[in-house]
């Protein structure tokens, strides 16, 4: 049992050791809701019950019968606790008039109480005189007490590398390795950081921890998805501001409240996407529940995201664990219920209502009809009308909202929220703000539940340490202004020794019997690449890279099999260009029932809900992403293609990948193996090339073997005197004929009409020639086509297996939509755009257990 502090001298005080020893030990079972063996301990009048001062209940627990014995085992209070109680009781059993103790008195065993460690307020503790930086001396204290030693610091190397991924989710160039490596001026390290927080990919590094948050995605999720217009404007929003180093209280202001703040702007409005940023539901069963399922999200992304609080929990009852009272969830449900929370415009303002053509929110009006609690959650089952206001917790900042100006169009009450969350009283945000620094620092947070720090959270590694830098960056200072700066936290905590430790020590197994999850800080946790910086990290060391920064998200290859689950597969996913796929991960789609498999298999997160620390797995398709991806062998093809246009030299070729790759250059070890490995494989496939490295052609090219199909203009066509066409004969071994009775539809023989070859002319309406036998026996086949175009518009099919008379069970066509637009079946209906079609060209269409592809004249048009 928790014991408590007894007073040294004098009566005991009711409120400071009475109040909570009451709460902790008795009112658990005897509370004015649960009242076991009718006695309720809330209030004066039911202590005394029975009995004129209390002794009565005082016997009862003197005797041990009080707590009552479970599963057999006795609860007796400790010595010190029931002399607490007789000393009290024998001085008066003094119970202030009108004082009505409650279960959130104080923390008990099974819930937390209003003297929470999380909810105390933040006072900067004193710094252990042990080294000179303040982040140490908390660590190497706690170290000192637990006969430990930190790791030596690492290799210059190995930190370059930590920091760039750290701040930019990058690694370094191999130029700029050797720029650190060659500073050895004093300064070099805290030099780095600074132009690495400087740079425009720590914003997109950082924002994509922030977008895991707030539970961003580009689209609405359940079963149409619909895409959110513009969202990726938020994305950008958070990105700049991240940049340019938005002081916190303004950060959270603008996303809260960006169209209540003064001298609101289009950017401020664009900020409050977040609350628009979940899930919608076009149909939901019954949309009037619907409102509140929309509410919840709304609180618990907010109090999650900068409170780490689980407020939704008590949106149907007082919380179980912690001080969080029902009425509390609707008072914080009370800020979004102003809004459009409805049916129309996918659950948000209009640009008339917001004045800026965003996507955004704002309230309907300055006066909403008010909130009622639910009781039991139920809408049907609705309880007292709630007045706005803030977490009775947090007693310091618990005060009535103020009503909105006069000539107002909002509430104000979310303005108000976002400034009590940043005021420097509210015990939870600083807290919580520098554990998500730390956390993204060394994989673990100083509370390793990031998003709870109420009773079923993991307790502070270093309480005061986790204090002192909340206090720290609060602080105002000279040359960083008001406080509340994140680049500045950042550089804090990267400057320290516990964050240049090496990553194994000297006496690992003895330390790691002894701590094994580091709770002690006493070496830099190995870290793996989360799924973006693994794929960008891909896309730099092949050169393939393309750093152009906001705008509208690219959509990644997907193939076939991922698309699947699509309800118009080819209209849903509309792939983008090479260069645009080459872009970094944060600008990607975002599509929560599509998310590309690559990513999702090193746990990208769950688009639905606050995400505060993801998942890390280890699991066989990662290993088999890694060695069948598309993408990965992309980037593999663009890799090696970079390494021979460097060098022809194998092995300055395999130390330049090494260096592209890891920073580093190849062990002796490694070098001989990869040499040994290149031999083979050119020793396996040299004999299939010629010795430019082309493919050799076939032995025998007259055999023809595996051709079903081929019609040639010049041979094997009969046609009447006006060079009406009535069949014409295939010359592959199947000796396929294409025939044509009526002669309105028969295609016209033109002699010179490609260049000197000889072509058949078709209208375009009507003109077609019949196989009748089943020419492809296999989804994976080749088309290729000499044609060309002069359709202004309509479909036009080159090859196809629709009758005259109508379609097939299955579709499988080549043909144009438009003037240049290629169909390739109606899976595959936007397969690029013919180039000048007016000349006659070459068209091949591919499809295989790959995925589809067309090419003109040998260019690549598209593929899925």
């Amino acid at each position: 049992m928790t014991q408590l502090m007894v007073a040294a001298a004098g009566a005991p005080d009711f409120n400071r050791d009475i109040a909570p020893l009451i709460a902790k030990r008795c009112l658990e079972c005897h509370n004015e809701r649960d009242i076991k063996g009718e006695v309720n301990l809330t209030t004066h009048e039911g202590f005394t019950k029975g009995t004129k001062n209390g002794r009565l209940l005082l016997d009862l627990v003197t005797q041990g019968e009080m707590p009552p014995k479970q599963k057999g085992l006795s609860q007796k209070l400790p010595d010190d606790e029931i002399r607490l109680l007789e000393e009290w009781v024998e001085s008066g059993a003094a119970w202030p008039s009108d004082r009505v103790l409650d279960l959130y008195e104080a923390t008990s065993d099974v819930r937390a109480g209003r003297d929470w460690w999380s909810l105390q307020p933040v006072k900067r503790p004193a710094v252990p005189q042990l080294t000179g930086h303040p982040v140490d001396a908390f660590v190497r204290a706690k170290l000192k007490k637990v006969t430990m030693t930190p790791a030596k610091r690492a290799s210059r190397r190995a930190l370059a590398r930590r920091v760039y991924f750290d701040l930019t989710g990058l690694p370094p160039s191999p130029g700029e390795m050797e720029q650190f490596l060659a500073d050895t001026a004093p300064g070099a390290w805290p030099r780095l950081i600074d132009r690495l927080l400087a740079s425009p990919r720590y914003g997109e590094r950082w924002a994509r921890h922030w977008l895991d948050l707030v539970r961003f995605a580009e689209t609405d999720g359940y079963e149409r998805d619909k895409l959110k217009p513009n969202i990726w404007r938020y994305r950008d929003w958070v990105i700049n501001a991240l940049n340019d180093d938005m002081p916190y209280p303004r950060f959270v202001a603008e996303q809260l409240a960006g169209d209540e703040i003064g001298n609101r702007t289009e950017q401020s409005v664009i900020a409050t996407g977040l609350i628009r940023a979940g899930t919608w539901n076009d149909e939901p069963n019954d949309p009037a529940d619907y409102l509140y399922t929309r509410l919840e999200d709304m609180v618990h992304t907010t109090t999650t995201a900068f409170l780490g609080l689980t407020v939704k929990c008590a949106r149907c009852h007082d919380h179980k664990f912690d001080p969080i009272l029902q009425s509390d969830y609707y008072r914080i449900a009370s800020f979004f219920w102003a809004g459009p929370i409805g049916q129309a415009n996918q659950g948000g303002p209009t640009k008339e209502q917001l004045g800026f053509d965003v996507y955004g929110w704002t309230d309907l009006s300055p006066t909403p009809k008010p909130i009622r609690l639910l009781q039991q959650g139920e809408r049907h089952k609705p309880g007292a009308e709630i007045t706005p206001g803030f977490l009775s917790a947090v007693a310091a900042l618990d005060k009535p909202l103020t009503p909105p100006p006069a000539d107002s169009k909002t509430t104000h009450r979310r303005l108000q929220f976002a400034r009590w969350i940043t005021d420097a009283k509210n015990p939870l945000t600083a807290r919580v703000l520098v554990n998500r620094v730390w956390q993204h620092h060394f994989g673990q947070g100083l509370v390793r539940t990031p998003n709870n720090f109420g009773f079923k959270s993991d307790p502070p590694t270093h309480p005061k340490l986790l204090d002192w830098l909340a206090a720290e960056f609060m602080r105002p200072t000279v040359d960083d202004g008001p406080g509340w700066t994140i680049k500045r936290l950042h550089k804090l905590i990267m400057t320290s020794e516990t964050y240049q430790q090496a990553s194994v020590h000297a006496n690992e197994a003895e330390y790691a019997a002894m701590d094994f999850t580091n709770r002690n800080w006493w070496k830099f946790p190995r870290r793996r690449l989360d799924s973006e910086s693994l794929r960008d990290a891909m896309l730099q060391a092949s050169g393939q890279l393309n750093l152009k920064m906001g705008g509208p998200s690219f959509y990644p290859r997907m193939t076939r099999e991922a698309l699947e689950g699509l309800s118009r597969k080819s209209g849903d996913w509309q792939e983008s260009s090479a260069n645009e796929r080459a872009r970094r991960s944060v600008y990607m789609m975002t599509k929560r029932s599509r998310l590309l498999p690559l990513m999702t298999t090193f746990d990208f997160r769950d688009t639905t809900v606050s995400c505060g620390q993801r998942d890390v797995t280890t699991v066989a398709p990662q290993a088999l992403a890694l060695l069948n991806n598309q993408f990965v062998h992309a980037q593999s093809e663009a890799l090696a293609k970079r390494l021979a246009t460097h060098t022809a030299d194998r092995e300055k070729q395999i130390q330049l990948a090494w260096n592209l790759a890891f920073n580093r250059q190849p062990t002796p070890t490694e070098l001989g193996q990869a040499l040994e490995h290149l031999h083979r494989q050119q020793a396996h496939f040299d004999p299939r090339q010629n010795s430019q490295g082309q493919p050799t052609p076939p032995r025998n090219p007259g055999s023809l073997v595996g051709l079903e199909l081929w019609l040639r203009a010049d041979t094997g066509f009969q046609k009447d005197t006006d060079d009406r066409v009535k069949s014409w004969s295939g010359r592959s071994p199947k000796r396929f004929t294409a025939q044509q009775a009526t002669p309105g539809k028969q295609p016209i023989w033109v002699k010179d009409a490609a260049g000197g070859h000889p072509a058949l002319r078709f209208d375009g309406l009507n003109d077609a020639l019949v196989i009748p036998e089943q020419v492809l026996h296999s989804q994976h086949f080749t088309l290729i086509a000499v044609a060309n175009h002069t359709a202004k518009n309509g479909l036009r099919e080159i090859f196809s297996n629709w009758g005259e008379g109508g379609g097939s069970g299955t579709s499988l066509f080549i043909g144009t939509n438009g003037a240049t637009q290629i169909r390739l079946t109606d899976a595959f209906s936007t397969a690029g755009h013919l180039s000048n079609p007016q000349s006659h060209f070459g068209l091949m269409a591919i499809n295989s257990g790959d995925g589809a592809a067309t090419f003109q004249n040998g260019r690549p048009l598209a593929s899925t």
